[in-house]
């Protein structure tokens, strides 16, 4: 896998993932947290690095990182007191990689997607999250419902989030282990994971506009998460 960008490369090189090559524009090569690294460093022009990683937000910067591995939904529910974040078919990767920055930096345990219909970890990702992927463990599930009741089994309360829920997000309690779970960017919650939620939360809006984007929402509440807890 090709990151680019220069948050998503040095995360890379912080992270768990080899990083076995990086090329760089002369200007960035001389920046000094690439001084001292085992990887090789090749200065290149910025249209091949374009190149190498399909896009023009590289920064000046790209490398071949290890293909990114998922973690084990099972070990995030064994995390104490874990708060996790459950995405519902979030298939656009801005958004996807929004959620994982945000969830990385309130502390989650990590962030469970279905296998199918929803956005993979990609370069794109990478680049979106600001490199909390490569610190964030992040699972696959083959039924995201089945995930919740899994959940619940563990002690966890599972709140879904939803547009004019009835219960108002500040007032569940997200102590002792939490599932906080959104929907797709158009339709929301499917049924049969809503009914698999403890409780249907919403965020009160106060203008004209008829919702957050999910990953306002998803910062929001991973917020307030935090601060009952």
């Amino acid at each position: 896998m090709i990151v680019y960008g220069r948050n998503p490369v040095r995360e890379a090189l912080r992270g768990a993932r080899a990083v076995s090559n990086i090329w760089a524009t002369e200007s960035t090569r001389r920046e000094s947290w690439l001084a001292n690294l085992t990887a090789p460093v090749h200065v290149a022009p910025a249209p091949e690095i374009e190149r190498r990683c399909g896009a023009a937000s590289h920064q000046g910067i790209c490398a071949e990182v290890a293909p990114f591995r998922y973690a084990d939904a099972a070990e995030l529910l064994a995390v104490r007191e874990a708060l996790i974040v459950a995405l519902d078919q979030v298939q656009d990767p801005q958004n996807l990689g929004a959620i994982c920055r945000s969830a990385e930096c309130a502390g989650a345990a990590g962030v469970v997607l279905p296998a199918r219909r929803s956005a993979e970890i990609t370069p794109a990702v990478c680049k979106a999250s600001a490199g909390a992927v490569e610190h964030l463990p992040v699972a696959r599930v083959r039924n995201l419902a089945d995930f919740l009741e899994q959940a619940k089994q563990a002690g966890m309360w599972c709140y879904g989030a939803q547009a004019g829920g009835p219960v108002s997000y500040d007032s569940v309690d997200y102590s002792g282990g939490a599932v906080i779970v959104l929907g797709s960017e158009g339709r929301g919650l499917r049924a049969r994971v809503a009914a698999a939620c403890d409780q249907l939360i919403s965020i009160p809006l106060r203008a004209r506009i008829e919702s957050l984007s999910v990953s306002a929402a998803a910062a929001v509440l991973l917020y307030e998460a935090r601060r009952g807890s």
